[in-house]
């Protein structure tokens, strides 16, 4: 069933989708470092329970991280975004096609540039889905997805773990950032316990059960600072004139994590939900 909104309403949701493009434009190049990367079985495990494996669709792509994964299951994958300075920095993939998919796109447009209905085997959300639009995506979703058979796999992370002395101090930091963080963040920070997901559930979590992950990484100050410096809350405070990395803040960090040149194992703490359409 296709949603209808009032022309007031569109416009208002037309503003706020280039507001958040916005906020991942100006950190493009910073994000393509700072993030973490997604385990190779992650994508193993996903192909494994789709029956077929011609067609993947990562949403909101940002520079390709989780498509460049699911390119090695499946034969070809689209990468869409909202914002076209990420696309700029996405990594080319021979089984790869990245498109600019703005607001003013139609749904109809939309599923008949990925690829049709009941054509997409795999939809993929890596650490985006809270920012969309969910009963128009999921709308989208449920028209694409392969019935029966097909699959989507949200997931995120909202929590670091580096030592017992740093997390503390990283926890304040968090605090003084809230402020700055859209409302939709909050998704992120219930770990999608609270996030609506309209699937059957495949045992890779469920609406408000998602499943727990790690992924351990090596990870240097410098990459650490790249992080915090890739939030939108970050970025957002910068521009209304507060600094949140001052040079004390860092000084502090520094100190907590053992030197500048320190390179520390760290863990990132990830939630994903997996389903099926309902038939």
């Amino acid at each position: 069933m296709r949603i209808q909104y009032s022309e007031g309403l569109c416009t208002k949701k037309l503003e706020l989708s280039r507001k958040m493009a916005g906020l991942f434009d100006k950190q493009a190049e910073v994000y393509l470092d700072a993030r973490p990367t997604y385990p190779g079985e992650w994508y193993s495990k996903l192909a494994a329970i789709t029956p077929h494996h011609s067609l993947a669709w990562d949403v909101g792509t940002g520079n390709g991280q989780a498509a460049i994964g699911v390119a090695e299951h499946y034969e070809k994958v689209v990468g869409t975004d909202v914002s076209e300075d990420q696309l700029k920095l996405a990594r080319p993939h021979p089984r790869i096609r990245y498109l600019y998919t703005p607001e003013s796109i139609t749904d109809d447009e939309l599923v008949a540039l990925i690829g049709g209905e009941n054509s997409v085997d795999l939809v993929t959300v890596a650490q985006a889905v809270h920012w969309f639009d969910l009963p128009k995506f999921y709308s989208n979703v449920t028209r694409l997805l392969r019935k029966p058979g097909g699959v989507i796999a949200v997931w995120g992370y909202n929590q670091i773990e580096v030592s017992p002395i740093f997390d503390p101090i990283m926890d304040r930091f968090h605090g003084t950032t809230v402020s700055h963080w859209h409302p939709k963040i909050q998704y992120v920070f219930d770990g999608y316990k609270t996030l609506p997901f309209p699937f059957e559930s495949l045992g890779l979590g469920s609406e408000g059960k998602p499943i727990l992950l790690d992924i351990p990484k090596k990870l240097s100050f410098e990459g650490f600072l790249k992080l915090l410096r890739s939030w939108s809350a970050v970025t957002t405070a910068k521009d209304q004139g507060v600094d949140l990395l001052s040079d004390g803040v860092v000084k502090e960090f520094e100190r907590a994590w053992g030197g500048p040149g320190l390179v520390r194992s760290v863990v990132y703490k990830v939630f994903m939900i997996a389903g099926k359409v309902k038939l």
